[in-house]
């Protein structure tokens, strides 16, 4: 079966992909595996540049979390700092997040169809029901899960592959006077855990941890028993637990690597492109850039101007990711982490260099 445009994978992407094919006289199909929108495993936080990009869509900032987020917060065991910063953020699910952006495909025009998963990307794409497609153009936004035939390599886990995990716990009164109008990182030995407070009020509470902590501590719920012994500010944020909720993880995220080599006929996007790591808070902002970017680049030069747009891409991802992670190898030591932290208290400005330097340029 031949189709024009292709997009695979519904998050912000994909999403933003679609909206931007759809608005330039396209009409791309999208397909996504799961047929209601989820709350997928993420930070949550869209910064101040990343607003930007989504109001050029006709999304508001207010119809996402009507709270901003202004400051940011780091703990290292007991010392901790504060910083304002450059401009009011937001943090919101993925769930309200993708859907209002599916919305707003759908409302521009692009086809949308749930429930359909891709089994290997070849000279075609093959669908779980064995239909094969052959599209003109191929955008994979299928985030931080790989299709066959077209996965990131190994060797970009590392020896000590990292894994995300995340919990949500209800909107409380006295939580949300601990986080308040923050973002909060908390460093710890081998990882990191951000919380915020979403459009709802509950709070998101997302870790990225070295697969040697966790099986030093046994699992999920033992490693949160040990953090909060280790983190008291960690503590009295998980104190709000009812001890029901869901501890949701994925494996082997391959943070710093990028996608420096393009193909004719496919966009790599978001997490496909280059995965930043998430103590930035800069994920989807690259995710829905890349879409944006990559819908323009088809406009230009059509298939035959996808490998130039991936090399291109990848090159604006060097400066974010890059400093990202160094910032995460400092926060995630424990003989350099307290000092990040006393870094910060004595001089604040250096959070909102940080912050800066790790959004993608504009």
């Amino acid at each position: 079966m031949t189709l024009p445009l292709l997009i695979v994978g519904g998050g912000p992407a994909g999403a933003a992909a679609a909206i931007a094919l759809a608005r330039a006289g396209e009409r791309p199909l999208l397909i996504e595996r799961s047929r209601e929108t989820g709350d997928a495993l993420c930070g949550g936080f869209l910064s101040w540049r990343t607003l930007e990009t989504l109001a050029r869509l006709g999304v508001e900032a207010d119809a996402l979390n009507p709270a901003p987020t202004t400051r940011v917060r780091l703990f290292a065991g007991k010392r901790h700092a504060e910083a304002r910063l450059p401009h009011p953020a937001r943090s919101v699910s993925r769930r309200k997040l993708d859907s209002v952006l599916l919305a707003a495909a759908a409302t521009a025009g692009a086809r949308i169809e749930r429930g359909v998963a891709v089994r290997a990307i070849g000279d075609t794409v093959r669908l779980d029901d064995r239909t094969d497609l052959s599209p003109a153009a191929l955008f994979l936004a299928s985030g931080k899960h790989d299709v066959r035939g077209l996965g990131r390599p190994a060797d970009a886990r590392g020896s000590d592959p990292t894994l995300g995990l995340r919990v949500r716990i209800a909107a409380a009164p006295g939580l949300t006077r601990l986080v308040s109008d923050t973002i909060e990182l908390h460093l710890f030995d081998r990882g990191y855990c951000g919380v915020a407070l979403q459009e709802d009020g509950s709070a998101n509470v997302c870790l990225a941890v070295r697969r040697s902590r966790l099986n030093e501590t046994g699992d999920p719920e033992a490693l949160l028993a040990a953090l909060g012994g280790e983190c008291p500010a960690l503590s009295d944020r998980l104190a709000y637990r009812s001890g029901a909720e869901a501890i949701d993880a994925i494996a082997n995220v391959p943070y710093g690597w990028r996608v420096r080599e393009g193909r004719s006929r496919l966009f790599r996007l978001g997490d496909q492109a280059g995965v930043i790591p998430s103590l930035a808070g800069e994920g989807m902002g690259i995710a829905i850039a890349s879409g944006i970017s990559a819908a323009q680049a088809w406009q230009m030069g059509g298939a035959d101007g996808s490998a130039h747009w991936q090399r291109w891409f990848a090159g604006r991802l060097g400066r974010p990711i890059g400093l990202a992670r160094a910032l995460a190898g400092a926060g995630t030591d424990p003989a350099t982490a307290p000092l990040l932290v006393t870094l910060t208290r004595l001089a604040p400005w250096l959070a909102e260099w940080a912050a800066r330097l790790t959004r993608l340029a504009a």
